[in-house]
């Protein structure tokens, strides 16, 4: 059940889910309206760049998309599995996810199309962190399968069925971090520019020693006892 999820992974798939929010936010306002943290807007500007034949922009999207997939085989590398479990090495993965967004900010200042490169591999990276806890679903990247899991629940809640309010309290927050995000990363493009990824960059920086600390802490009594 998902009531058993230590308390720190909904804050951190708030934190998660501001991240991708403010990533794509500046994104749709920087990339020629691309969407970053997820892919099926890309994969249709694809298709349609493909009939139309913009074969160097189509070039570029599908870099795009091969950068997400990389920055989550990069997280398959490191984890065994998609399940959430303490004592993985999310923390080196937060941190190389901030690296990946500070050198969008340097290669988008420099004109280089890598930013977006590297944009869609930390945010690739990121989705790929967590799959499964307790057979529920949690991403931090989108919201469109939270909704619909939001949704089934309160159809099932409607014929009768039980309701897991800390299961329904955990999709909220994901939710509501992704949209304050893209709030935020919206007014911080305008004034910074590309320097808005800079926040992001440090909320995963700042995530991954907070990650390490708590599983050094948390490991250190589970050998004590």
């Amino acid at each position: 059940m998902i009531s058993k999820l230590p308390r720190w992974v909904e804050y951190g798939a708030f934190v998660l889910a501001f991240v991708a929010g403010n990533v794509n936010a500046v994104g749709l306002m920087g990339f020629q309206h691309q969407s970053i943290s997820h892919l099926s807007g890309t994969a249709t500007l694809l298709g349609t760049g493909l009939v139309s034949g913009t074969l160097n922009n189509a070039m570029h999207l599908l870099g795009v998309l091969l950068s997400f997939l990389c920055g989550a085989a990069i997280s398959g590398l490191f984890l065994s599995s998609g399940a959430l479990k303490l004592g993985r090495h999310y923390d080196s993965l937060l941190a190389l996810e901030g690296g990946l967004l500070l050198l969008s900010i340097y290669f988008l200042n420099n004109g280089s199309l890598l930013g977006h490169y590297t944009a869609s591999a930390a945010c690739g990276l990121q989705n790929a962190l967590v799959s499964t806890y307790s057979g529920a679903v949690v991403r931090t990247t989108h919201v469109t399968g939270i909704f619909t899991d939001l949704g089934l629940m309160l159809g099932a809640k409607l014929r009768g069925a039980g309701f897991d309010r800390r299961k329904a309290l955990l999709f909220i927050l994901i939710i509501f971090g992704f949209i304050l995000g893209g709030a935020l990363g919206a007014y911080l493009f305008s004034q910074w520019q590309f320097f808005a990824l800079g926040l992001p960059a440090g909320m995963c920086l700042i995530l991954a020693l907070g990650y390490r600390v708590y599983r050094v802490a948390a490991l250190q009594k589970l050998r004590a006892s």
